[in-house]
C-alpha cells in the first residue's frame, strides 16, 4: 500500500538462516538491523559483503546495505518485529539433549527493548515447548508488559514460532516461495506474525499454535532421516552381498509406488542430523523408529570408514584423495558433516598419505591439525593420487570424465561415477558403490 509505514525489523543471529532472512526482509522494503555476537561478521555485512556461501546472497546483501535497508550490529536496538534465528545445538552431555540457551539468551536481549505492539518470532529449530519457555522468560524480565497466554487481557506483545524450510544452495528462492507454518502462542499472535510474513513470502502461510509448529519442523526432518536411513541400510546390505546398490534402487524405483532415496556416507547438516533427537528427547519411550534411523545413519559413517580403511591398507604406497567435506553438494556448510568425520578419521589413521579436496574450503578444519593431511584441488588429486574416496557430490567432482579416472581405485559413496570400472576383490580395493 502506498505510503504504508514499514515495520522496523531486528533479526537476531546472522548465520546460514539469519542473514538470508534479513536480506529478504530488507528487499521487501523493511529497515532491518541484523544482530550478531561476532564483530567480524558485523563488519563484513556492513561493508556489503557476506561471510557464508549461498547462491545470489552476495549481490542481494550488497544491494540492501547500499540502499540503507540492512545494517548489522552487536548491540540490540528497539524494533517493531524481532526474528530470532540462533543455533540450537546439543548440550555437551553425550545424550543428544537439546541446548536452547542461545534462544533464551536472545530472548533476554529482546526483552530489554520490547514495547507494547511488538512481535517476537522464533525461527530456530527447537524442542516442543520452547516458544512458551521463551515467553515465560521474557514475561519474568518484563513484568510491566502483558504477555500472550498469561493474561485474559489483550496482551501487549505477540509471540509466534515460524521455522524455515530451505535447502542450502536455494535458500533465497525457498525463503520467498516455500509454504510456512506459523504457530502463535494465541490465534491473535499467529495472525500478527502472518501479516508480517506475507510481506516477503509468496508461498502459502498456514497458521496454527506454537507447539504444533515446533513439532511440524521436527517431523519434517525426522521423516527425511528415516527414509535416508532405509537407503543407507540397503547400501550396507548390498555391500555385504556384493550387489550394486545404485542399480537395485533404480530398479526398485520403477515400481509406481516406490521412491527410495539415494544413500551416502551418513547424514549431515544442522537439521536432519539433529532435529530427530529433539523428538526422541521429548518422548524417549515412544520413538524407537526415529532413534533407530538416527543410529543407522550415524552407523553408516563408521561403515564407510571401515571400508575406506581396508582399501587404503590394501594399497600401502598409494596417496589417498578424500573428495569433499561439506554435508551436501555445492555449499560451504560443514556442520554435522559425515564427509568431514570420515575424512578426519582417515587423516588420523594415515596421516600425510591423505589429501582432502574441498573447493569450498580455504583451509582444513581444526581436527585435521597435526595429522599431516593437506588440502589440494581436484586437478592435483587426479595427477598425484591413486585411491579416491568420494564423500560429497560437488559438481566439480561429477564432471571428472572416465579417462581421468582410469587406473584409479575408487570408493564412491555418492554414486556419481557409475561408469567407474570395478576392481577385482573388495580386499584389493573394489569400487564400492554404496
Amino acid at each position: 500500500m502506498q505510503g504504508e509505514l514499514k515495520p522496523r525489523v531486528c533479526v537476531v543471529g546472522l548465520g546460514y538462516i539469519g542473514l538470508p532472512t534479513a536480506a529478504i526482509i530488507a528487499r521487501a522494503g523493511c529497515p532491518v538491523l541484523g544482530l550478531d555476537i561476532t564483530q567480524s561478521v558485523v563488519d563484513t555485512i556492513n561493508r556489503g559483503e557476506i561471510h557464508i556461501e549461498e547462491v545470489d546472497l552476495d549481490g542481494l546483501v550488497h544491494g540492501v546495505v547500499q540502499r540503507g535497508l540492512l545494517r548489522a550490529s552487536t548491540q540490540i536496538e528497539p524494533a517493531d518485529v524481532f526474528v530470532i534465528a540462533v543455533p540450537t545445538p546439543f548440550a555437551k552431555d553425550g545424550h543428544h539433549t537439546p541446548d536452547v540457551s542461545y534462544v533464551l539468551a536472545a530472548a533476554s536481549e529482546v526483552a530489554g527493548v520490547i514495547k507494547p505492539g511488538d512481535t517476537v518470532i522464533l525461527e530456530s529449530t527447537c524442542p516442543v515447548g520452547t516458544t512458551e519457555q521463551m515467553r515465560d522468560l521474557m514475561a519474568g524480565l518484563r513484568p510491566d508488559l502483558k504477555f500472550p497466554g498469561l493474561t485474559r487481557e489483550t496482551p501487549d506483545v505477540s509471540i509466534a514460532y515460524c521455522p524455515e524450510r530451505v535447502l542450502p544452495g536455494r535458500i533465497l528462492e525457498e525463503l520467498a516461495n516455500n509454504d510456512r507454518s506459523i504457530g502463535g502462542i494465541t490465534p491473535r499472535c499467529a495472525r500478527k506474525a502472518l501479516a508480517f510474513y506475507k510481506r516477503f513470502v509468496r508461498g502459502t502461510c498456514v497458521t496454527t499454535d506454537a507447539r504444533s509448529a515446533e513439532m511440524t519442523k521436527l517431523v519434517e526432518n525426522a521423516y527425511r532421516d528415516v527414509n535416508i536411513a532405509f537407503a543407507n541400510e540397503l547400501s550396507m546390505i548390498a555391500d555385504r552381498m556384493g550387489l550394486d546398490v545404485w542399480e537395485v534402487i533404480s530398479l526398485a524405483n520403477r515400481h509406481p509406488r516406490v521412491n527410495i532415496l539415494q544413500p551416502g556416507p551418513g547424514v549431515g547438516g544442522h537439521c536432519i542430523a539433529v532435529d530427530p533427537w529433539f523428538i526422541v528427547h521429548g518422548a524417549p519411550e515412544d520413538t524407537a523408529l526415529i532413534r533407530t534411523a538416527r543410529q543407522t545413519n550415524d552407523g553408516k559413517m563408521h561403515h564407510v570408514i571401515a571400508r575406506a580403511t581396508a582399501m587404503v591398507e590394501a594399497h600401502p604406497h598409494a596417496k589417498v584423495a578424500c573428495l569433499g567435506l561439506a554435508f551436501k553438494a555445492n555449499i560451504d556448510d560443514f556442520r554435522e558433516s559425515p564427509a568431514r568425520f570420515v575424512a578426519a578419521s582417515l587423516a588420523r589413521k594415515f596421516g600425510p598419505r591423505v589429501h582432502v579436496v574441498e573447493p569450498y574450503a580455504a583451509k582444513l578444519p581444526l581436527e585435521f591439525t597435526d595429522t599431516g593431511a593437506s588440502l589440494i584441488d581436484i586437478d592435483t588429486a587426479l595427477e598425484t593420487c591413486d585411491v579416491f574416496i568420494v564423500l560429497v557430490d560437488h559438481d566439480v567432482f561429477r564432471v571428472v570424465p572416465l579417462v581421468e579416472r582410469t587406473g584409479k581405485v575408487v570408493y564412491d559413496t555418492r554414486g556419481i561415477w557409475p561408469d567407474q570400472p570395478a576392481e577385482a576383490p573388495v580386499s584389493a580395493g573394489l569400487r564400492l558403490a554404496c
